[in-house]
């Protein structure tokens, strides 16, 4: 186990897949397991892997760490270091011992309980401690209670009927409580006339094949009213198999498998399942879009992933069942607003819509009881019978999860609700966490960014925005399942989340997440073996905050196994945080740092920067960095850096930069002419960097960029500096998905060396980078881009666009173009264009455009969303906007 990287594995029991100990985690998760003996022996367990984590973390601080002497003086060193630690040495072997005795209870616990390490064979389907299919009410979902779903209904009814003669699968996906199988179910029945036989099969996360062919098989019988083969209860899978295929040969069939979690289902199942071009389907609900995306590989597929109701469809479903048989199934305007308030607390989720009203249609229509539910919602879930199904069918899809994955998951709940969370942020926490497995020749990030590809596959986590290069940006999840998880995480100690009056902290507290706190909650006694602090306060001081953890200017010695920190003022002493991998410092007011974070060996982010939006905009100042002393070098695993401010360090810090070499984004300010030798010297050995933001200290200050090579892996270039010519590198760059060029005052058009770039999705040519009159877009260039940004060109008068160059454009923004007074024609063939803003551009060039009497607008007639915008204010968003056509957008 690794420093540190063991709290949030074990916390929901981290295991090899097949050992006993993630099988008895998997038991106590099962909502109809309630042995007292399995509860204590999972607390028991987990807590043993917690005094096992703070044993080690301990050993590598007061051992490994201290242990680091060199040369002469350090035997010295060596002997004192020696008669020092034999008391840290002594306490770390002793709590060994009593780990050992733990185990050994551990384990004779596991054997009086006999814990199984598989379930029973032979049906199909799972049970609950009821001995009923958990999800089978939503087989039987009366039609009046659809709702929302009928455009996809008749999607779905298309895909059955009519199209390919090939066997083709068709896929419903989405998280659990969207209504996939209520939706799939309806059409199943309602089109099976159409077919010559059907089945209807619930998979579940336990099936077994032979389960599911005898199913299949009865069904046939029974639908066909024919007899069943002789001996089918014997027979072995392949013969069953026999048995399916040449039973539906010649037919053309309808299967439908309800509840599909196996990724490669598929193999199980496909050799039954006979291509007769017949016009033959296999339905299939999922929750895993990879189990979709699996059946590719044998069948055609038609996936619809499955989306919330829109407010108006969950206000409609939300009525019919609270007021089913009364007041005409209507809402009384006095439960109005708060059952607005509950509907919204679902999020647009089918199931929580129809349990809350389930449960509210069995109370008295007063506000008092409405009062009541909205105030205890989080308990109900827990413990009405109307709402446990709910859980139940959530807790699903959290405990068939990997184990690598739970902690990930549960990570989520650390955020405030309807928090929005972004990508980079969350990997990094997961990596400085240690939840991410090392593989072999390939970066952690990379394989993080899988772990949460996964949870987006599996339905659990939502995206909230993608980037321009289709990955992930932002992402939430469902206000329920979150509800879900902050019970899990709870149980198992995973994080404690603090609000206003609360200092009670567990010993085997590992994270706290701060929403508001007004006590001295980081200063408790019990806070030693923390790993990571977050807080979300809005509107307090960072001085306050820092105040609450630090004194006289130095940290709590019990914070020594802190991993992840995020504070806006840092003292000298941060330092003595040797495990910290992450420094976000982003939107603070730090301006410099000590030269003690050199000794932060471990530290892979080191971001810091703010962006003020309230003063006057200006390119070069509207961002600010963070001066940093000699000794960065050291920091040889950082892989991300911005924004340095150069000018403090002059060509030595940037050499010295040279040597971090596993930098992906390096972010430089105020860089001066005379040290473009050593940057570009520096920016050669980088061979891993993705992303390079320079900034020059003044407009004027030419940066020589040709000494450069090109860059192997880069993705994203913004250079704001003086050029007078394109480097010949730029257009070179096999991998480049972004590009800024501003202040550059290129004579020649770029556009002729920038047109082939064979991935750019974004490009900016912003405060004169091009200081000609005529930007001409030929045909067949920019064959990927999607958004075009021209800003504070003060030369330009003509913008040429050749019919068949920027063929994939969706958005098109001018900004400040003051000698532009004729849009291009060539933009009518633009068909693809989604979105054109046009911020600050002279009076002749908005009339030409205007949709009453302006001669050019037909130009732009098809594209959808219009915008003329007006500076009112010298700060970065001060605009007034307003619509040519469409809806207006909010900047």
């Amino acid at each position: 186990m690794r420093a540190g990287a063991g709290s949030g594995d074990n916390a929901v029991g981290a295991a090899d897949p097949g050992s006993e100990l993630l099988v008895v985690y998997r038991r106590a998760a099962n909502e109809g397991d309630t042995k007292e003996g399995i509860k204590a022996w999972v607390k028991q367990s987990r807590e043993v892997s917690f005094r096992i984590e703070d044993a080690i973390d301990e050993y590598i601080i007061h051992v490994v760490y201290r242990n680091n002497h060199h040369g002469c003086i350090a035997s010295l060193q060596k002997i004192a270091f020696l008669i020092t630690s034999l008391m840290p040495r002594h306490r770390i072997a002793s709590k060994i011992q009593d780990i050992k005795l733990s185990i050994r209870s551990i384990k004779e616990r596991s054997e009086r309980y006999d814990f199984q390490t598989s379930f029973e064979e032979g049906s199909s389907r799972s049970t609950n401690a009821r001995g009923h299919y958990p999800r089978q009410a939503s087989l039987y979902i009366e039609e009046d209670e659809i709702v929302g779903f009928e455009f996809l209904r008749d999607q779905l009814v298309g895909w059955l009927v009519e199209g390919a003669a090939n066997t083709t699968v068709i896929s419903v996906a989405g998280m659990g409580g969207l209504g996939k199988t209520t939706l799939a179910k309806k059409v199943f029945y309602a089109q099976k006339t159409h077919f010559d036989c059907c089945s209807c099969i619930p998979v579940s996360q336990s099936y077994t094949l032979r389960g599911l062919l005898v199913d299949m098989i009865q069904q046939f019988s029974r639908e066909n009213k024919e007899p069943l083969p002789q001996n089918i209860h014997k027979m072995e899978e392949t013969s069953l198999i026999s048995e399916v295929r040449q039973y539906l040969d010649q037919k053309r069939y309808l299967v439908f498998f309800d509840d599909v979690w196996k990724v490669d289902f598929c193999d199980d199942i496909e050799l039954a399942m006979p291509n007769n071009n017949n016009g033959s389907r296999i339905m299939i609900t999922i929750r895993n879009m990879q189990a979709a995306e699996y059946f590719k590989k044998s069948f055609p597929v038609h996936v619809h992933n499955l989306q919330l109701l829109p407010p108006n469809k969950a206000w409609e479903l939300f009525c019919k069942k609270a007021f089913r048989f009364e007041l005409d199934g209507r809402c009384p305007a006095e439960l109005e607003s708060m059952s607005s308030e509950l509907v919204k607390k679902c999020k647009g989720l089918p199931l929580a819509i129809v349990a809350i009203g389930g449960l509210l249609s069995s109370k008295t229509k007063t506000m008092f009881e409405w009062q009541k539910v909205m105030q205890n919602l989080s308990m109900e879930l827990e413990r009405n019978a109307h709402l446990t199904s709910l859980t139940k069918i959530l807790s699903l899809s959290y405990n068939d999860l990997p184990y690598y994955l739970k902690p990930c998951l549960l990570y989520f709940a650390i955020y405030p609700e309807d928090y929005c969370i972004s990508r980079v942020r969350l990997i990094r926490q997961w990596i400085a966490e240690g939840f991410v497995k090392l593989e072999e020749s390939r970066a952690l990030e990379q394989v993080a960014d899988e772990y949460l590809s996964e949870l987006v596959q599996r339905s659990l986590v939502l995206v909230s925005k993608v980037g321009r290069e289709g990955q992930i940006k932002s992402c939430q999840i469902h206000d329920l399942l979150r509800e879900l998880i902050i019970r899990k995480m709870k149980d198992s100690s995973f994080c404690h989340l603090v609000h206003d009056d609360e200092v009670v902290l567990d010993e085997r507290t590992r994270r706290l997440s701060i929403a508001t706190c007004s006590r001295d909650v980081l200063r408790s006694s019990k806070h030693s073996r923390i790993r990571a602090i977050y807080a979300f306060e809005e509107g307090k001081s960072s001085e306050s905050l820092v105040g609450r953890f630090y004194a006289k200017g130095r940290f709590y010695a019990k914070s020594k196994f802190l991993k992840l920190l995020d504070f806006e003022v840092l003292p000298k002493s941060i330092g003595k945080l040797q495990n910290l991998e992450t420094l976000d410092l982003r939107q603070t007011l730090v301006q410099e740092l000590p030269i003690e974070i050199k000794k932060l060996t471990k530290l892979r982010h080191l971001c810091v920067y703010n962006r003020n939006y309230e003063a006057s905009y200006t390119i070069l100042v509207f961002t600010s960095g963070v001066v940093v002393q000699k000794g960065i070098g050291c920091l040889k695993s950082l892989q991300n850096l911005y924004f340095v401010e150069v000018d403090h360090g002059e060509p030595d810090l940037i050499q010295e930069l040279g040597k971090l070499k596993q930098l992906r984004r390096l972010g430089l300010r105020r860089v001066r002419r005379e040290y473009s030798h050593a940057l570009c010297a520096s920016i050669e050995g980088m061979r891993h960097l993705e992303s390079l933001n320079i900034t020059a200290i003044a407009e004027d200050e030419t940066i020589d960029f040709n000494f450069i090579s090109s860059p192997p892996q880069l993705r994203r270039l913004n250079l704001k500096a003086r050029l007078g010519k394109l480097p010949e590198w730029i257009p070179q760059l096999q991998y480049l998905v972004k590009l800024r060029l501003a202040l550059s005052m290129l004579k020649e058009d770029p556009l002729k060396s920038l047109a082939n770039l064979p991935n750019l999705v974004w490009l900016a040519i912003l405060e004169n980078a091009y200081y000609g009159e005529t930007l001409h877009f030929k045909e067949g260039g920019f064959l990927k881009l999607k958004e075009l940004f021209l800003a504070h060109l003060n030369s330009v008068n003509t913008i040429i666009i050749d019919k068949g160059a920027l063929l994939v454009l969706e958005e098109f923004k001018f900004n400040n173009i003051p000698h532009l007074k004729q849009i291009s024609s060539g933009i009518k063939h633009l068909e693809s264009l989604k979105l054109m803003d046009f911020a600050n551009m002279q009076d002749e060039f908005i009339q030409s455009i205007d949709p009453e009497k302006g001669q050019d607008y037909y130009i732009i007639k098809h594209v959808p969303l219009v915008y003329i915008r007006r500076k009112v204010g010298p700060r970065f968003h001060d605009y007034d906007i307003r619509p040519i056509h469409g809806q207006v957008l909010l900047y």
